[in-house]
C-alpha cells in the first residue's frame, strides 16, 4: 500500500511517500480501506517537535518513535475483522475514534496511558489502517471526505464547549473561527447549546459564511480596537472565551470577559507563551481551562448532532494523499476556511 510516513522531528521534508505492507489486523481490530483522513495541527506539531522537550516529541512521554505514518482524522470502509471482532462489521463505513486509553468512561482523554492514532500507532495518511473495532463509529454522514472533518477538531471543540458549560442566551467569543476547531466552536456552540458566538477571523470577506455557520457577531483580529468592538456588539462582558489562538488573542480575551468568565484553550498558533498579569485572573475571578480530546461519550453524542444536521461539515480543499507534504504546507496558510483533507487514490 501507499502511505506517508515521517521519519523524524523536522520541516516537511521529513514526509516521505513509502511502499508498504498492508497491516493485519489484530483479534480484536479491524482492517479499515481509508477514504479520507483529514489534517490536523496535531500532526504536524508531532513532526515539528512542538509537543515535546529534550528531543522528545508526542502524546507518550517516551516520544514518537520513527518512522510514523500520521492522521487521526480518518474515515473509511471496513475490509477484514479479527478473530474476535463480529464479521457483520465488514462493509461499514466508519469514523475513527482517535485514540486508545484505559481510563473510566468520562476520563478516557486524561489517562496517563491515553494514546493516539497518528503518534502512537500508524495513522491515516495510508491506504489501509488497523484499529480496534470498538472504536469504530458509523459514519455520520454518506460522504467519507465530509464525515473526515470531525474526529479530532470536532471532538475538542465539543470538549471546549462542554467545559465551559455553554448556556442559552450566553455570549461566547471564538477565536480562530474560520480553522478546523473554531468553525467547529461556533456551530456547536450556537446550534447545539444555543449560545450566541461573536466569531473573530482575518478576513471579513468570509463574515457571511461565518454567519451561515451561527455567528452572530463577525469581527476582524486586525482591528485596532477589536476588544472595544467586542464589547459593543455584546453590549458589555462576555461570558466565555474559547481560543485556539494562543499569545496574540490572550489580552483581548482577558479583557472583554465579564467578572466570572471561562477562557478555555486548545491551541496556540498565535504563539506558545504569554505574558498574565495574575491580577486579571483574581480580580475578575476568571476560570482557565486547558481542553484538547474529550470522551467517548461526548464523540457519540457529536456524531448524533453531525447525523441530525446540527452541525455540518466545513471543507477548504481536497489533496491526493501523496501530495501530503504540499497539504501540510497549505495548511499553515493563513485565511482557511474549514479543513483540509486528504483522499487516497484521488485528484485535488
Amino acid at each position: 500500500m501507499k502511505a506517508v510516513q515521517v521519519t523524524g522531528y523536522g520541516d516537511v521534508d521529513k514526509l516521505e511517500v513509502r511502499d508498504l505492507p498492508i497491516p493485519e489486523p489484530k483479534a480484536n481490530e479491524v482492517l479499515i480501506q481509508v477514504k479520507a483522513c483529514g489534517i490536523n495541527n496535531t500532526e504536524i506539531w508531532m513532526r515539528e517537535g512542538a509537543y515535546g522537550t529534550g528531543g522528545k516529541s508526542g502524546w507518550r512521554p517516551e516520544g514518537v518513535q520513527f518512522p510514523r505514518t500520521p492522521g487521526s482524522d480518518i474515515t473509511g470502509t471496513v475490509i477484514e475483522t479479527g478473530g474476535e471482532v463480529d464479521e457483520a462489521m465488514k462493509g461499514k463505513d466508519v469514523v475513527l475514534f482517535p485514540f486508545t486509553s484505559s481510563g473510566e468512561e468520562g476520563h478516557e482523554h486524561i489517562s496517563e496511558d491515553m494514546s493516539f492514532i497518528g503518534s502512537e500507532y500508524d495513522g491515516g495518511y495510508a491506504e489501509y489502517v488497523v484499529w480496534p473495532a470498538d472504536l469504530c463509529f458509523d459514519m455520520p454522514l454518506n460522504d467519507y471526505t465530509e464525515s473526515a472533518a470531525f474526529s479530532v477538531s470536532g471532538m475538542t471543540a465539543w470538549h471546549m464547549v462542554e467545559q465551559i458549560q455553554a448556556k442559552p442566551g450566553e455570549t461566547i467569543v471564538v477565536t480562530g473561527a474560520n480553522g478546523g476547531v473554531g468553525s467547529l466552536n461556533i456551530q456547536i456552540a450556537a446550534n447545539v447549546f444555543g449560545a450566541e458566538v461573536i466569531a473573530i477571523v482575518g478576513d471579513l470577506s468570509i463574515e457571511e459564511k461565518m454567519k451561515e455557520l451561527g455567528a452572530t457577531h463577525v469581527l476582524s483580529y486586525r482591528s485596532e480596537n477589536l476588544a472595544e468592538q467586542i464589547l459593543e456588539a455584546n453590549g458589555g462582558p462576555v461570558d466565555s472565551v474559547l481560543d485556539v489562538v494562543g499569545d496574540a488573542l490572550f489580552s483581548t480575551s482577558l479583557q472583554v470577559l465579564k467578572k466570572g468568565g471561562k477562557f478555555c484553550t486548545s491551541g496556540s498558533a498565535g504563539g506558545q507563551k504569554t505574558e498574565l498579569d495574575f491580577r486579571t485572573l483574581y480580580l475578575k475571578h476568571i476560570t482557565m481551562y486547558g481542553s484538547v480530546l474529550g470522551t467517548r461519550e461526548e464523540f457519540g453524542n457529536m456524531m448524533k448532532a453531525i447525523s441530525q444536521g446540527k452541525i455540518k461539515p466545513v471543507i477548504d480543499r481536497t489533496f491526493p494523499l501523496v501530495e501530503a507534504k504540499e497539504a501540510q504546507q497549505y495548511f499553515k496558510q493563513a485565511g482557511k476556511l474549514g479543513k483540509i483533507v486528504l483522499v487516497p487514490g484521488h485528484d485535488s
